[in-house]
């Protein structure tokens, strides 16, 4: 075993260890809802855009585009913009390293990220499509489960290899089972699709009282349902082959710190 191997071997322990620590797993639910009461993800921001997320899994999410390597990217969810330019950001990385070993014009570069949202405000609209990162993203307005959209959507990805999703909108059980209905699929073997908030289920009810969601009623209930759906009905992806996820807790575990518990699923 070399040494990058080691290291990594070693981390894979460790966040075992994390997964398994009830006493961590306890502090870090306390501390979420405390800082929660402050809007604690309200204020970080990715090359000048808000991003209204955990800079935890903002990492997470750079992780897996590096990792994976998508040439689309699926996201529900748009607010001010900031996550839709944190993955062209990364695309464009992407783009830039593959220029670097070969004869590879990242002009011609097919990698998009989709944002939808049922209500784009106009001056999200400008400062997105403002951002020097602009033609790497399309902007779709609309619910994310009309079927129009729906279709725009699967007919974009019907052109790319690889597809990543990322689930950030409507936070209640039924318009998230009806997300991952219709956007799972498009998920690619080897990629994830990620949905967020799943927290919800286990803070505080009072944080929630003037939202549609809480607990029982929320992103994590429908991840269930929808893993309970595929094994017990089965699912088609989008290349024609059974859809099979799994919740990969070795994420979660490593963040501790994370919105998306049970929400990190990845295609085997």
């Amino acid at each position: 075993m070399n040494p990058v191997e080691k290291f990594r071997a070693e981390c894979l322990d460790e966040i075992a260890a994390f997964g398994a620590d009830r006493d961590i797993a306890a502090k870090t639910n306390e501390w979420i809802s405390l800082a929660n009461k402050g809007k604690y993800s309200y204020h970080f921001e990715f090359l000048g855009r808000p991003v209204i997320q955990y800079p935890q899994d903002m990492v997470a999410v750079q992780e897996l585009i590096w990792s994976i390597k998508p040439d689309l990217i699926v996201e529900t969810g748009i607010a001010h913009g900031g996550s839709l330019v944190m993955s062209a950001g990364m695309l464009a990385l992407l783009d830039y390293c593959d220029a670097a070993g070969a004869a590879f014009d990242p002009r011609q570069s097919r990698r998009r990220v989709v944002g939808i949202d049922i209500d784009i405000r106009p001056h999200n609209r400008a400062a997105i499509e403002a951002h020097p990162l602009a033609h790497k993203i399309e902007l779709i307005q609309g619910s994310s489960i009309d079927p129009a959209v729906v279709e725009t959507v699967r007919k974009m990805a019907s052109g790319h290899e690889t597809v990543l999703v990322l689930l950030d909108s409507n936070h209640t059980h039924d318009h998230v089972l009806a997300e991952l209905e219709a956007y799972a699929p498009l998920t690619s073997r080897g990629s994830y699709c990620v949905v967020f908030d799943t927290i919800i289920e286990t803070l505080p009810s009072d944080m929630f009282q003037d939202r549609p969601w809480s607990h029982g009623d929320n992103p994590r209930t429908a991840v269930h349902e929808f893993l309970k759906r595929l094994a017990e009905e089965g699912r088609t992806a989008s290349d024609g082959t059974p859809l099979d996820l799994v919740i990969d807790k070795t994420i979660e575990n490593k963040l501790l710190i994370t919105v998306a518990p049970d929400g990190y699923l990845r295609r085997r």
